[in-house]
This record gives C-alpha cells, sequence and structure tokens, in this order.
C-alpha cells in the first residue's frame, strides 16, 4: 500500500463518510421503494386472481340465487342477495368500475396479470440494479480504506444484514 501524504487522511474519511451517506440515504431509500412498489402489484396481482377464481367458482354454480357477505367498510358486513350473478362490476383502474359478463372479466383479468407480471418483472430488474449499484459502493469504500476482502460467506451474511 502507498503511503499517503500528511492531511490526506482526514479528505479520505470525508469522502467515506459521504460515500456511506450515498449508500444509506439514496440507493437504499431507492430499493426500498422499488420493492414495496413491487409488492403492492403483487397484492394487486393476488386480488385479481381471487377474482377471477371467484368467477370460475360462479360459472360452475350456474345461474342461481347467491348470497354473500359484503364489506361496507372498517370490518362491517351486511349480507346480500344477488338474484342475477350473470354480470359483474370490476374495478378496471383509478377507481371506476365496469359491468362485464364472466367471460370478459376473466378475459380483463388475464390481460391485467399479465400487465402487472411485466411491471413487477421490471421493477425487479431495478432492483438488481440497485443493489448493484450498492455493491459497487461498498467494493469502493474497501479499496479506499484498504480493508482486504470479505470471504463469500461472510459477504452474503452482510449483504443479507443489509437488507
Amino acid at each position: 500500500m502507498m503511503a499517503r501524504p500528511a492531511g490526506s487522511a482526514g479528505g479520505l474519511d470525508q469522502k467515506v463518510l459521504q460515500y456511506e451517506a450515498f449508500i444509506n440515504d439514496v440507493l437504499r431509500r431507492d430499493l426500498r421503494a422499488v420493492l414495496e412498489q413491487r409488492d403492492r402489484l403483487y397484492e394487486k396481482m393476488s386480488h385479481y386472481l381471487q377474482l377471477k377464481n371467484a368467477i370460475q367458482s360462479l360459472e360452475e354454480a350456474g345461474p342461481q340465487r347467491l348470497k354473500a357477505d359484503v364489506d361496507l367498510g372498517c370490518s362491517f358486513f351486511v349480507q346480500a342477495r344477488v338474484d342475477n350473478p350473470s354480470r359483474i362490476l370490476v374495478l378496471v383502474g383509478f377507481g371506476f368500475f365496469v359491468e362485464m359478463s364472466h367471460q370478459e372479466a376473466l378475459r380483463f383479468i388475464d390481460k391485467k396479470t399479465n400487465q402487472l407480471t411485466l411491471f413487477t418483472e421490471q421493477l425487479t430488474k431495478d432492483a438488481a440494479k440497485i443493489k448493484a449499484h450498492i455493491r459497487m459502493v461498498l467494493e469502493g469504500l474497501r479499496e479506499l480504506q484498504g480493508l482486504e476482502e470479505l470471504p463469500d460467506v461472510c459477504r452474503k451474511s452482510a449483504a443479507a444484514a443489509q437488507l
């Protein structure tokens, strides 16, 4: 290792602190935001798949009256009776509901879940890029500080602890 000129240790420490702040304040925040957004999309997909299962159950039961418990909000349920369950209201986005037949709803759900899958795949790629940036900055810090490289076992446990 080369000898550092006098006074450069303070500048090096300042750079290390700036890189650590960048990791903690920017990269980890961005990673957390991307992962939360991806989780929200997975939750939406789950709701659409539940609706798909409910529609398929309705189709198997045939055209008969339906009784259901409906959540009005704040876990306040009322019993509802549906005389004709052949058409349903589906949330298409931005708070809008559209009345659809079962087949129309199933087609819509398939398209919507495919779209959401593409979005989640992109968010997964974005999260991997951010993790790579974090790793790259950490490697740069290690080199700046003249530390030895961690063995793979320690590196993997340290990476898991970062999240």
